[in-house]
């Protein structure tokens, strides 16, 4: 039997969440969404604090030979961070080379993707800045996390993760990146992020770029 949904959908996430962070209005934060689930969680978060929200999109290096085993990710930002995973690195031993190879190709990837979604906006500063990184949800953290080390490597002054829902463990994983963790719910019994969701449909690419445009319209003053 299915487990009673905690969460409606991204859009009550994502007011139940502003709820939670109302002591940040007047203060510019910064509201960092990754796409695509996360943005119409953030959507709603900027909304309540009119923010500016922009994309925070992350992408894993793969191992030679194994795309789908990080070795690192990408973070995008005014200033691209490199997140190496060491553990790994000592392992495969990839090779200079290679990581730079890797590097550049996911680089491009990601202008791509944010071209895509933004067209020609520019990035936003985040050294200084209170940021706001949000999601629909966590399941093994490891995109957060490259999220949250690259936000700190790009001088951020304070990192705020907001999220729907998450198990206990990666919360716990993930309190000593972040400066406060905001999570409306932590079951035990986790399984996957969708099954704590009445609704938790795929957010489509037209659905990413109609929020992001909204959101600049609503904020003449953002560059």
């Amino acid at each position: 039997m299915r487990a009673r949904a905690m969460i409606a959908d991204r859009v009550s996430a994502g007011r139940l969440l502003a709820g939670k962070l109302g002591h940040l209005r007047g203060h510019d934060p910064l509201i960092l969404a990754l796409p695509r689930g996360g943005v119409p969680v953030a959507y709603e978060i900027a909304r309540a604090l009119d923010a500016e929200l922009d994309l925070m999109m992350v992408r894993k290096l793969g191992a030679p030979g194994n795309p789908e085993y990080a070795i690192g990710a990408v973070v995008d930002g005014d200033d691209p961070q490199i997140v190496l995973n060491e553990h790994a690195i000592d392992i495969i031993a990839p090779g200079t080379d290679y990581l730079q190879r890797e590097m550049g190709r996911q680089l491009v990837e990601l202008e791509r993707r944010r071209s895509a979604y933004m067209g020609k906006r520019r990035k936003p500063r985040i050294a200084g800045r209170t940021v706001v990184i949000v999601d629909d949800g966590i399941a093994t953290g490891s995109t957060i996390t490259a999220a949250i080390r690259g936000a700190r490597k790009a001088g951020a002054e304070r990192i705020i993760l907001a999220v729907p829902v998450a198990p206990p463990d990666a919360v716990r994983a993930l309190a000593d990146l972040c400066d406060e963790i905001v999570v409306l719910e932590t079951p035990a019994a986790f399984g996957s992020v969708g099954q704590h969701y009445g609704d938790f449909s795929e957010t489509s690419d037209a659905e990413v770029v109609r929020l992001m445009e909204s959101a600049r319209a609503s904020r003449p003053r953002s560059p």
